[in-house]
């Protein structure tokens, strides 16, 4: 489908929050998915990503994931001072404040007539934990997580008894894992510690581990790895036509 996309500033509890919105150009209601982007907040590479899942007829919004840290409109670049920051603004930022952004997100779907109301949630590094986030969240109908950080380590701020992973039997709705065995970010030990956790609280969970290294998704820089990000866009569209 032919797409547009346009700028949406939410109103939360930390602040405004400038959400980018791709849509079909087309009369009807579409479902929604919130696409959750690396620390690097809207590069060239998640914006593709998310004019290919609108383009399959959905609503997606690529909020900025740190916008009380940052001036609206505030893109890092991939290098290291890029990743410092990126970084730094990760572990500054508590759980909470992405619980109330990912609430804010769900109010936009669900008051905009292009919208049917059904929503999901992906994302891609830092992206992949805050959509597996959102799953905590009733609303959140399917999760497509690619290659989640900070779910084993417990490294991202949260009140007691309200990190990710301990979280986990709140999920309600479907969530897909998806992992690249060549990850030093995620290792072999951390990935069981969450397929337990998967198992033993008997959440609807799918689970993949690909030869892949870290942001395999990303279409630029050499970790790229285009036929596995085909597969995987595909994956996720049939998940979300599937549920939403």
């Amino acid at each position: 489908m032919i797409i547009q996309h346009h700028h949406a500033d939410l109103p939360t509890p930390t602040g405004l929050m400038r959400t980018t919105v791709y849509r079909p150009h087309a009369h009807g209601q579409f479902p929604a998915i919130i696409f959750y982007s690396e620390i690097f907040q809207q590069t060239a590479p998640i914006a593709r990503s998310a004019a290919i899942l609108a383009s399959h007829g959905f609503v997606v919004l690529v909020p900025e994931v740190f916008h009380e840290l940052n001036p609206i409109g505030t893109v890092l670049a991939y290098d290291d001072e890029g990743k410092d920051k990126g970084n730094n603004d990760k572990w500054a930022k508590p759980l909470e404040s992405h619980d109330s952004d990912t609430q804010a997100l769900i109010d936009f779907v669900q008051t905009h007539d292009y919208c049917t109301g059904s929503v999901g949630a992906m994302g891609v590094c830092i992206g992949g934990h805050l959509a597996y986030r959102a799953a905590l969240n009733p609303a959140i109908k399917a999760a497509f997580c690619l290659y989640p950080t900070d779910i084993h380590s417990d490294t991202l701020p949260a009140q007691k008894g309200n990190n990710s992973f301990e979280r986990m039997a709140d999920i309600q709705g479907e969530i897909h894992f998806i992992w690249g065995k060549q990850d030093p970010h995620v290792p072999q030990q951390g990935r069981d510690k969450i397929y337990q956790q998967a198992v033993s609280t008997g959440i609807n969970y799918q689970w993949q581990e690909v030869n892949a290294q870290h942001a395999f998704m990303r279409d630029e820089g050499e970790r790229y790895d285009a036929a596995l990000a085909i597969t995987m866009y595909q994956q996720a569209v049939a998940l979300f036509n599937r549920v939403l």
